[in-house]
Order: structure tokens, then sequence, then C-alpha cells
């Protein structure tokens, strides 16, 4: 039975991180693997701000896409002879970027999104490839447009699961596999991608659909930790998880695992290991079915960017059943996922990601039927399992705009 595993940004952000995941690759060698690979470093921000240069007009585009050549020709002549075909190979892919950026931009964001910014990672995956190759790790080049069939909801698709299993089990056949994370391609043959972080996710999509013994994702920090680490000084690692509570982390925004992940693994009981690439030696964080967390600890999650959008009746009438059904249309129509609502006697308050192509129209729509607020720089936190000391801690130097608690979980939306 393979392994899956998965390799973020992070961990080939330079010429020496590429060479510590050789390393590490090396020492699974005689295991039969799937790897999923990620963007390098920064890439996938990079490629949106060509997108946002592209699809804004501002004359910026090309010099964008420059600095994201810059950065991959760096890596490549440090790790490759200059006769090396992989020259060429980068070559052809920032040339499809440019056919692109020669075309008037299409009406619809999300599909000019997913044909640039995928691109990240086919440069990614074939570098590492023909790097491993080097070092005498062999290994077969796929691409995920032939595994994983998606509907055309770009920049957030949906995943054809028949047809993907299907599409995996008849195309992965060799001991090790490459192949980009995050992207999937739609019936009419377009590049579509799963949603930012979306990496995790087609780890997961492959594990599920080749039974696979174990899914580990490897990450700049020491595992699943209580808290994010650059935010909190104190972090701690869970060195054990169930499922149900890292799907209830992922949900409100943990960012160590994207939410999706979780559910297919559940489904065959593949477990889930995190793992530092700084230090793989250490066990790091499991998640599998029935484990208790350990250590019981509070876990905090903060998201950033965030508005609040309160919306009332222009009567101050209740917010009844038909006002509701009205809401969550307008936000299944522009995309929006909600991550706290509330509900009150004349108003229903939403907190949402602040996405500048999204929330604009959205607002815009929902000012056709009601009166709508905005309240703009703000960030949701989550306590999970909190304790009176817990918040204490957390309410210290906040704003309160909106909280809301519950059993095992408190939410508050701040300045």
């Amino acid at each position: 039975m393979a392994k899956v595993f998965k390799f973020g940004g992070a961990s080939m952000k330079d010429v020496e991180s590429i060479k510590n995941v050789g390393k590490i690759l090396q020492n699974y060698a005689s295991e039969e693997l799937v790897i999923v690979f990620s963007a390098m470093g920064k890439v996938t921000n990079m490629l949106e701000d060509v997108v946002e240069d592209y699809v804004k007009n501002t004359g910026e585009s090309e010099s964008s896409l420059q600095k994201v050549k810059d950065f991959h020709a760096e890596i490549i002549n440090a790790l490759f002879a200059k006769e090396h075909a992989i020259f060429d190979e980068v070559n052809n892919l920032f040339v499809e970027i440019e056919w692109v950026l020669e075309e008037d931009p299409n009406q619809d964001y999300a599909y000019d999104y997913d044909q640039i910014v995928s691109i990240g990672e086919f440069l990614s995956t074939r570098i590492m490839s023909a790097y491993l190759h080097q070092i005498g790790f062999e290994n077969t080049w796929l691409d995920a447009r032939d595994l994983i069939r998606t509907d055309n909801s770009y920049r957030n698709a949906k995943v054809d699961w028949e047809t993907t299993t299907t599409f995996i089990k008849n195309t992965i056949k060799d001991k090790h596999s490459i192949t980009q994370g995050f992207i999937g391609c739609t019936s009419e043959n377009f590049t579509s991608t799963l949603g930012r972080e979306g990496s995790d996710f087609t780890a997961a999509i492959l594990a599920y659909s080749l039974n696979a013994k174990q899914v580990v994702v490897w990450k700049d920090v020491p595992g699943l930790m209580n808290a994010d680490p650059k935010h909190f000084a104190d972090a701690q690692l869970l060195n054990k998880i169930s499922f149900d509570e890292a799907i209830e982390l992922a949900f409100f925004g943990a960012k160590v695992i994207h939410p999706k992940t979780i559910q297919p693994l559940k489904k065959k009981q593949i477990s889930l290991q995190i793992k530092s690439f700084l230090n793989p030696e250490d066990k790091g964080s499991e998640i599998a079915e029935g484990l208790e967390t350990h250590p019981e600890i509070p876990s905090f999650i903060a998201k950033e960017n965030q508005v609040l959008i309160s919306i009332a009746d222009e009567n101050l009438a209740f917010i009844v059943e038909t006002h509701m059904s009205q809401i969550f249309s307008i936000l299944a129509k522009h995309r929006v996922s909600v991550n706290l609502m509330q509900n009150s006697a004349v108003s229903f308050s939403i907190c949402v990601d602040n996405d500048s192509h999204k929330i604009p129209q959205l607002v815009e729509d929902l000012k056709g039927f009601f009166k709508v607020f905005c309240d703009e720089n703000l960030s949701l936190f989550t306590v999970r399992h909190y304790t009176d000391e817990s918040i204490q801690l957390f309410l210290q130097d906040k704003e309160i705009v909106l909280e809301q608690k519950s059993a095992n979980t408190m939410q508050l939306v701040a300045r």
C-alpha cells in the first residue's frame, strides 16, 4: 500500500530547502510513494500579483511575472547543468502564462486566476522531479489534470469523486509518482483549482482513491499545534488528535490543515501524520479515528482580514425564514463561505473573509433587498476547549465587536 506525502511551498523556498526534501525522500526510497508538491516558496502569492495586474490592466503584469521567472532561474541555475532539459521545460511553462497575458482578461476573474496561478505547481513539480532523478531517486511525473476531475467552480472546484477515483487508479502505477497539489481539470479540459491551500486536499483525494496506508504532510512546524507559533509564543504540539476534532479545528481556520482534507481520510480510516521537514526524525502529530487529544489544552485559532456584514430589513421587521433564504441564496451566488453568523430580532450578521473580488458585489446585491452595514479590518478568534484563564488571555488588548459561546467553543470578532 502506498503512502502519500505532501510538501508545501516553505519546504522548497530555496536551493538548500530543495536539497533537504531530496534527503528526506531518499530515506523512504524503498517505499511506494505518491508525492504532492505545492508551488515553491511564495510563488502562489507572486502569481496572484500577476493575475491582479493582468485583470486590472495596470501594465505591470510582465514585470510581476519577471519576478517569478527570476526566482525559478536562481534555483535551477544552482541545481542543474546548463544543458539540462529542465531549462526548456520551465521556459515552456512561462510561455503558457505569456499566452494568457496576450489576450484580454476573461469576464470570470476566477477562471483567469486558475489558468495563471496553477502554473506554480507545474513549475515546482517539474523542477523537483528533475532534481530527484539527478540524485538517484527515480520517479514518474504526472499531470494532476489527468487525475482529478472537477466541475467549473474556478478557485474552489468541486471534485467528481467517481471519475477522479477511476482516473487515479488507472494512472498511478509506478513506485514513486510525483504530481501537483491544488489542481484539477474540468470536463471541458480547462485547469481548475481546489481552493487556497488545496494541496493537502489533493493528498487526501489521492489517498482516498488509492486506499493508501497513510498521508504525511510535511510542514515547517513540529506538527499540529494548539496555536499558530507565529502569533503565540508558547504554542504547544498536539501529539494525537481525533479526526472529528481535527475537522472542527480546520473548519474554524487552523492553518496547518485544509478544511476539506480530513473528511475523505475519515471515510477510509486513513491516518494523517503532520511532520516537520526541519526535524524529520521527530514523530510530529498523528490524526486518526478515536484518538483522545493529547495534551488536553485549549486550541487558539486566528483568522485575519475579516469583514462583519450586518443585514437588516428596511422596515426593521424580524429576519424571518424568507429573508434567510434570500441571504443564503446571494451568498451561494457569489461563492462566499460564512465563518460565523448571529441572528437577532431585527438583524442578521455574518463574518466572512474579505475577498476583494467577491465581497463588494455581494454587498451590492444584498443592498438591493436589505439595509447593509460593513465593519472591515477585523479578526476572528476561536478558542476550542476554552477555560476561564484562556478566555482572559485571549481578551487582552482586544476591542470585541461580536462574541459567541457554545459548550466547547468560543468565538470573538475583534479589532
